[in-house]
């Protein structure tokens, strides 16, 4: 029914009329709250296709190319020859785990040092010769070592990638 329409009503019906002016004059009925919208739920981030492991090898053997060396048949060359080698993939490879981990002594000690074993949280030590003399103290023989932080690169490739810890190269002529 158009506007016009109802206005003609309203003046010349009188029930209309009396029906539209009761509803006028009636206490305007309380406004029903919309639901609230539920909160959208979290998008989880998509999980990397790659494990952190493959991404650590990746980035030794960019930087130190440690795979390179591992895999080399090693059995034809001199000492002198794999050590100097070993200098550089040494260097580069502590670096990448310096950077990623920073890894740090378990027990800041000399080795050879005594441990009293009382004041060291049993989870940071490895007990090993007479392990059930009940000694309180024994000696050094390895710091541990332990990472003080994890910095993994979060790998972004393609899943057909995954797996490739570094591209084969060809050279084009």
């Amino acid at each position: 029914m158009g506007r016009l329409s109802l206005a003609w009503q309203i003046l010349t019906n009188g029930s209309m009329a009396e029906r539209v002016s009761k509803l006028l004059a009636a206490p305007p009925a309380a406004a029903i709250p919309a639901a609230p919208t539920p909160a959208p739920a979290p998008v989880a981030p998509p999980k990397p296709q790659r494990s952190d492991a493959m991404s650590l090898l990746a980035s030794l053997q960019r930087e130190g190319r440690l795979l390179d060396f591992l895999k080399e048949p090693i059995d034809g060359y001199s000492d002198a020859q794999i050590g100097a080698a070993v200098r550089d993939i040494h260097r580069e490879c502590g670096a990448v785990l310096e950077r990623q981990f920073a890894i740090r002594p378990v027990l800041e000690k000399p080795e050879g040092s005594t441990v009293t074993l009382a004041s060291e949280p049993a989870h940071r030590i490895r007990l090993t010769g007479k392990v059930d003399s009940g000694a309180p103290s024994g000696t050094l023989v390895h710091n541990g070592w332990m990472a003080t932080k994890c910095d993994i690169p979060v790998w972004s490739g393609e899943k057909e990638a995954a797996t490739i810890l570094v591209q084969a190269e060809v050279e084009l002529r």
